[in-house]
């Protein structure tokens, strides 16, 4: 008897278990490989900037940091796609300055605020989303981040400066803080903006990117800008990168997330599927010798019994 209920608890078990490969290998992708709702990320650089002073005539050097905040807009998002608010401030390093700073102070170098839409899957675009304001540019390509299972390829990229999406070029892989990330090199080459209201130029970047290809997280990013007036002056020369603790900071998230996805779309499937195998033998082996085994007793009873009256 006690081996007929092991060997039903067995069967019970591995269908349980069947059931959690199967959901594991059909559910757990979608909702795991999916932008959240709620995230709230702050990003810090610094570097240097060169900017022109109009009296000298000179190109004056100064640290500068960069504090960019990304947060996304639960209520005007749904469930495939995700508004994002993000908000950069760069200010020259000095006197002590805070992250940002008010816009009458000179340490300001400049304060932007983008609002966009991206696929939680593709982490493309989507530049005519209904949760969007009527005011906002409408975006193409990546913006903020790569897509899970990122490729060994070409992808497209937002430039806010000259608002259209340029080639990302896959450039090879590094390591990053310990973590093996894909490479990606953004070029633009004089293209024409304002460098000012009424003031025409020419702006040119080179922007390197580095992403754990799982799940599509930037873990470094490097700029390096110029721009030129009309007449070939250069007035801005940026370049920057992500701080060495932020490059800790997403080193150790990536490798918590890619734990994560590890343990929900690979060992929960094997767990599920071998793990639930096992233990259905295991109990259909339990509940055929415990079968015989009352069969044999019977049949032993039985001779007893007709021993017994003869």
């Amino acid at each position: 008897m006690k081996r007929k209920w092991i060997g039903l608890f067995l069967l019970g078990l591995g269908a349980f278990l069947l059931v959690v490969g199967v959901l594991a290998t059909v559910w757990a992708p979608g909702a795991v490989k999916k932008t959240p709702l709620d995230v709230d990320q702050t990003t810090h650089l610094d570097g240097t900037i060169k900017k022109l002073n109009f009296e000298t005539q000179e190109l004056e050097e100064n640290p500068v940091k960069v504090e960019s905040i990304s947060k996304t807009d639960t209520n005007a998002s749904s469930d495939d796609v995700v508004v994002w608010v993000q908000t950069a401030c760069v200010v020259l390093d000095i006197d002590d300055a805070p992250n940002c700073v008010d816009k009458n102070d000179p340490r300001l170098v400049s304060a932007t605020t983008d609002v966009f839409a991206t696929d939680r899957f593709s982490a493309e675009a989507i530049p005519d989303f209904k949760g969007l304001p009527a005011d906002a540019v409408p975006h193409e390509g990546l913006v903020n981040k790569w897509p899970f299972d990122s490729e060994k390829k070409d992808y497209t990229y937002w430039n806010g400066t000259i608002d259209q999406a340029v080639p990302a070029i896959y450039s090879g892989t590094e390591d990053v803080a310990g973590i093996e990330t894909y490479v990606y090199k953004m070029t633009v080459t004089d293209a024409d903006i304002d460098i000012a209201e009424g003031v025409p130029g020419t702006y040119s970047d080179l922007t390197t990117i580095y992403v754990e290809p799982r799940t599509g997280a930037i873990q470094q990013q490097t700029d390096s800008m110029q721009q030129y007036l009309a007449d070939g002056t250069q007035v801005v020369d940026l370049n920057i990168k992500f701080t060495d603790d932020q490059v800790k900071a997403f080193a150790d998230d990536a490798k918590t997330n890619t734990r994560m996805l590890s343990m929900m779309t690979l060992w929960m499937p094997i767990v599920g599927f071998v793990g639930g195998a096992l233990c259905i033998v295991a109990g259909l082996a339990l509940l055929l010798t415990a079968s015989r085994r009352d069969s044999a007793g019977n049949e032993k009873n039985t001779k007893a019994m007709a021993g017994a009256s003869s």
